[in-house]
């Protein structure tokens, strides 16, 4: 290739452009952040040159609103967290831990969808044919139109894209991909911005839906420039634990759907299992009169989880106790700890506290507030909570339990599991919402709510 070369420095955590090495990237701020990239000045000019020769502006008046038929992918859980299917042009990235099951559910997808008559075409920049054909064949994923390129050029995948024109296109992975327009390695932040940049441009132009897996670093984050995830339309993690067989697949972007929703799945050896009713397996391990454990409703985007959460307080033979949690933010546990103190009168500054919520499941939302203090308060006076009791509600600084959304959602997933009775917050308090046979207990402040519990 022919053309000057120059030597830049990119960062890897935004993607800002120097002339020279920097200590500390004056756009994210981060520290010894640079790498040495070299471009070709030619490949620029050539890229000027197609834009140049693109598409003419439009009235957007007279662009069409139709989204297009969305394409099931056969997973009911990554339908949902895409919005109800995939549509035509959608570019999706999904990002998780080594061997959390990416390349398996797009493989099955692949499979479903080659089943269904679509032409499928699965990119292995990291396997074999061999190998990708044994793991369709241990997951049930074998179909004629269903065909693999084990390929790292993406001048020559997109010339097989261009000849065959499948409906979908799977990418695994785009850190393999390299451009021969580059004369950097393959997986640096210059080749995936441009590989990623032409199978967009590929995806938009000809409307095939695509698939990119992408490897995560070690602090958790998609690896490559941060603007990689502008670029596409959906970003898709995969959450678990390699001791869990839970998988919780979350939406961090969609410009198509809400990121609210998460998928829940189950490691099996064919494959990933869909979770239909995650509150069951969540609690199907759970103990009967211990103190500390308590279910609790938690809200992910319409779907209600009741889940186990385990509080352990022991005293402490150290000057400053411990505050350890796992699948809860550590510092709003040392907040309810404090207000259990201030407001109810626990003496909990000498004790350890450690919190785990049961399943591997994350919890941010407020609406568990009630149920964490009560885990705690439960396991620091020794005494359990009834089993078939759910708590729900947020806390405040005062100690007053307050309101939450969608309550009646998530009574009638309590009283679907057979639960007697559940604690909500007194300005919740439903007037005739169900007709079962669920025992509601307002409560008005911790202290009260403790009253009715202990």
């Amino acid at each position: 290739m022919t053309g000057k070369v120059r030597t830049i420095y990119i960062c890897q955590s935004c993607g800002y452009q120097s002339g020279k090495w920097l200590g500390r990237c004056p756009e994210c701020e981060q520290w010894n952040s640079f790498i040495e990239e070299r471009t070709s000045i030619s490949s620029r000019r050539q890229q000027g040159q197609g834009i140049q020769s693109g598409a003419a502006p439009i009235a957007i008046t007279h662009i069409s609103a139709d989204e297009g038929e969305r394409l099931p992918t056969g997973i009911e859980e990554l339908d949902r967290v895409l919005g109800g299917g995939v549509l035509p042009g959608m570019v999706v990235l999904v990002g998780g831990d080594p061997g959390i099951g990416k390349s398996t559910m797009l493989l099955q997808v692949a499979g479903y969808m080659g089943c269904s008559g679509h032409a499928v075409l699965y990119i292995s920049g990291e396997e074999s044919a061999k190998q990708t054909r044994l793991r369709a064949d241990r997951i049930s994923a074998l179909s004629e139109h269903l065909l693999i390129l084990p390929e790292t050029s993406v001048e020559r995948i997109l010339a097989h894209i261009d000849q065959l024109r499948p409906q979908l296109v799977v990418v695994d992975s785009v850190q393999t991909l390299s451009s021969e327009q580059m004369q950097s390695g393959a997986g640096s932040i210059s080749q995936v911005r441009e590989v990623t940049a032409r199978l967009v441009e590929m995806a938009k132009s000809t409307g095939i839906a695509t698939f990119l897996v992408g490897h995560m670093t070690k602090d958790g984050s998609l690896a490559g420039p941060k603007v990689l995830e502008h670029m596409v339309d959906c970003v898709l993690y995969f959450e678990g634990e390699a001791s869990h067989a839970f998988r919780i697949l979350r939406a961090v972007k969609n410009r198509f759907g809400s990121i609210n929703e998460i998928g829940v799945f189950e490691m099996a050896k064919d494959g990933l299992r869909e979770v239909r009713n995650p509150s069951q397996l969540f609690l199907s391990q759970r103990p009967e009169d211990t103190s500390g454990s308590v279910v609790v409703c938690t809200l992910e985007g319409t779907r209600p989880l009741l889940i186990e959460v385990q509080a352990l307080a022991s005293p402490s033979p150290l000057a400053m106790p411990r505050r350890v949690a796992t699948g809860f933010d550590v510092n709003r546990v040392a907040l309810l700890i404090a207000i259990l103190e201030k407001r109810v009168g626990l003496h909990l500054h000498g004790e350890d506290v450690y919190l785990n919520i049961a399943g591997g499941i994350r919890v941010t939302e407020p609406a568990v507030d009630l149920g964490v203090a009560t885990a705690i308060a439960s396991s620091f006076r020794d005494r359990p909570i009834h089993p078939q009791t759910v708590i729900m509600g947020e806390v405040g600084l005062g100690g007053e339990v307050r309101a939450i959304p969608q309550l009646e959602a998530r009574l009638r997933e309590a009283e679907k599991l057979g639960f007697q009775q559940a604690v909500i917050p007194e300005p919740n308090r439903p007037l005739g919402l169900l007709g079962g046979t669920l025992q509601m207990i307002p409560v008005t402040s911790l202290a009260h709510a403790f009253e009715r519990l202990f």
